[in-house]
Parts: structure tokens; C-alpha cells; sequence
């Protein structure tokens, strides 16, 4: 299945059905009089949040969503039936913008979240409606009110605990296949991943969702190489693991091209938590892993402020697993402290009378 994370779909809510006008006509009885039913209400378009998907490509084949129109009312005091509604099913973490892509309607976090997007028209009266003591025999009803219409663009953002972050062959694939179940693409050539993954870390009896994006080049944010639209997907992180490659040039000036792609997109990613990680230790000699050591802990030094919460610089080797369960350790701790910080602020303070 490929992986789409953004579509433009055109949405159309259900007219409301128009009312009747009728009157009882029927042998021997002696009274008769206006019996004409409403029209039912036009169907809404419907976002809902589904489990069992993790991606849009489904509204890459279809753009065009319409409701049905509610049913005409009809003689003999009948009300039209409700339109159907249109349901788009969409995976966890999308959220819903305006034609502009910056007004946002909704953001569906949660398996079973429904959002009406376009409320149906309400049906007309018949005129049964109409009857007063003055005018026993009214002769007209109303059309059904018109459904609404708008253009809106779903954009995917996948929800992780975690999210791997670094320059192309970093060793972010790698890491994310010999952690978790996840099979993404690996091979010695920038650009290998083109597409997110997912994949789920079982350790020590806790688990979390672990996430890998494409990897930043300097120029990222203007669109250099797969630009940073990306980046997206990281923005739910609670933290963020920075693979820094061993066999580099130079392991600090890499560090900081990727910190300068992070603060240049914004949202805040540049003061998530972060955990700091030289990878591919196995493909160096001693000497120069030294070296680069030094050279990455002087750049996470001169980062700023957050650099508190990185914690000791970790190394790691995804192909003999040297490392690789500290790092995870480390990753589980800092997402269990945020947890804690969240929920401590979410929690109501205590009633004293």
C-alpha cells in the first residue's frame, strides 16, 4: 500500500426534501383536508476516525463525496425519510483544514471520533404544516433547504511516542528493524527512506510506538532533497531520538544541521525532548570515535538551553546491538517523565474549602 498522507477532497451535504401538498379525498368521509407530509432531512458529511488504517491513499481514487438528499414528504400525513450521510473514514492523528490549509476544523486522535463536516438541509413542511382555523385548504409547502459544500484537505500525522530524527544513513532504518517488527527499506545510498514507518518497541515490559521519517539535508526547510514535510510526523513525539553517524566528516556539524532544519520548521521541535545517539560505532576504529565524540558533545553543549534535557550522549550499533537497549531505555524513561509532567499539569488542584 503507499503511503499518502495529505489529499484534497470535495465535500456536499444532502438537500433536505421538499414538502407535499395534499388534501384527504377519499368516499364517505365527510371530512376531509390538507394531508401533506414534510420532506426528510438531507444526509451530513461525516469524518470518522477508524482503526485498521494508516494512511490516506484511499482519497487519492476518490475526491468527490456527496450525501443523499432526504425524501420528499408525501399524502396521507407521510414524512420523507432522512438522507444518508457520507462517511470518510480516516486513520488515527489526521486532522481536517479548510481549502486554505491553515484553518482547522477538526484533529481526530482517537478510534470512534466523528465530526460533521457538512450538516444536511432541512426538509420542507407540507401543508398539513400550514393549516389554521382561517385557512382549512392551504395550498403550498416548502422546498427543501439547500446542503452545504466545501473543499477541505485532510493532512496525516502519525501518532509515535518516539520519533528517530538525522541525516540521511544515519542509521535510522536500521535502528527501526532491529527494534521493532517494522521492515523498512535499508541500503547504503542517501534517501533510502521515502515514506514514515512505524513500529511498535516491546522492552523491559514497557512498549511504545517508535517513528522514522526521511532523513534532513542542510536547506531541508526551502526544499532541499525530500524537503521537510516530513517533519509532520514527528510533531506528536514526546521525544526524539538524534542518530548522529559515526563515520561522518563531522559528527557536530551534522548534529547541527539537523537542530537547524528542526528550529527552522518550527512547532516546537526543537524543544522536545531529545536524546542524543552516535550510531554505527561498529564501522569505526577507537581513535576516530573518539574524535567524533568530542567533536558532538561541543555542538550539543553550544545548542542552547534544552541541552539539559539530552542527557549523557549515548552510542549505539544497530547491526551487532551494541548500545541499542540502553538507547531504548533511555527513550522509555524520558516518555514515561513526560507522562507524568503532562498528567500533573492536566490534574485538577484540590479542593480546600
Amino acid at each position: 500500500m503507499k503511503f499518502l498522507d495529505q489529499a484534497k477532497v470535495y465535500v456536499r451535504s444532502g438537500d433536505g426534501g421538499a414538502g407535499c401538498v395534499s388534501f384527504r379525498r377519499e368516499k364517505f368521509i365527510e371530512f376531509g383536508g390538507p394531508d401533506g407530509g414534510d420532506g426528510g432531512r438531507g444526509g451530513d458529511v461525516v469524518a470518522e476516525c477508524v482503526d485498521g488504517l494508516n494512511t490516506l491513499i484511499d482519497y487519492r481514487y476518490q475526491q468527490h463525496f456527496k450525501a443523499k438528499t432526504g425524501v420528499h414528504g408525501m399524502g396521507k400525513n407521510r414524512a420523507g425519510g432522512r438522507g444518508a450521510d457520507a462517511v470518510l473514514k480516516v486513520p488515527v492523528g489526521t486532522q481536517i483544514f479548510e481549502e486554505d490549509e491553515e484553518t482547522l476544523i477538526a484533529d481526530l486522535t482517537e478510534v470512534g471520533q466523528r465530526v460533521v463536516i457538512c450538516r444536511g438541509g432541512n426538509g420542507g413542511f407540507g401543508n398539513a404544516h400550514f393549516t389554521t382555523s382561517t385557512n382549512r385548504a392551504p395550498r403550498r409547502a416548502n422546498p427543501g433547504q439547500e446542503g452545504e459544500e466545501r473543499t477541505i484537505v485532510l493532512r496525516l500525522k502519525l501518532i509515535a511516542d518516539a520519533g528517530l530524527v538525522g541525516l540521511p544513513n544515519a542509521g535510522k532504518s536500521t535502528f527501526l528493524a532491529s527494534v521493532t517488527a517494522a521492515k523498512p527499506k535499508i541500503a547504503d545510498y542517501p534517501f533510502t527512506t521515502l515514506h514514515p514507518g512505524l513500529g511498535v518497541v516491546r522492552r523491559d515490559g514497557r512498549e511504545f510506538v517508535l517513528a522514522d521519517i526521511p532523513g534532513l539535508i542542510e536547506g531541508a526547510h526551502e526544499g532541499h532533497g525530500l524537503g521537510d514535510r516530513f517533519l509532520g510526523h514527528i510533531e506528536r513525539c514526546r521525544v526524539l531520538l538524534h542518530l548522529v553517524d559515526a563515520t561522518g566528516e563531522h559528527a557536530g556539524k551534522d548534529y547541527k544541521t539537523v537542530r537547524g532544519e528542526l528550529a527552522a520548521y518550527g512547532a516546537g521541535l526543537d524543544e522536545k525532548l531529545e536524546i542524543v545517539a552516535l550510531s554505527k560505532i561498529d564501522a569505526v576504529d577507537p581513535d576516530h570515535l573518539k574524535k567524533q565524540r568530542e567533536r558532538l558533545k561541543r555542538a550539543i553543549a553550544s545548542a542552547g538551553p534544552p541541552a539539559e534535557s539530552r542527557g549523557a550522549l549515548l552510542t549505539l550499533s544497530s547491526a551487532t546491538g551494541t548500545g541499542v537497549t540502553e538507547a531504548l531505555r533511555a527513550v522509555g524513561a524520558a516518555i514515561e517523565t513526560s507522562k507524568t509532567e503532562e498528567s500533573a499539569v492536566e490534574a485538577p488542584a484540590e479542593w480546600r474549602p
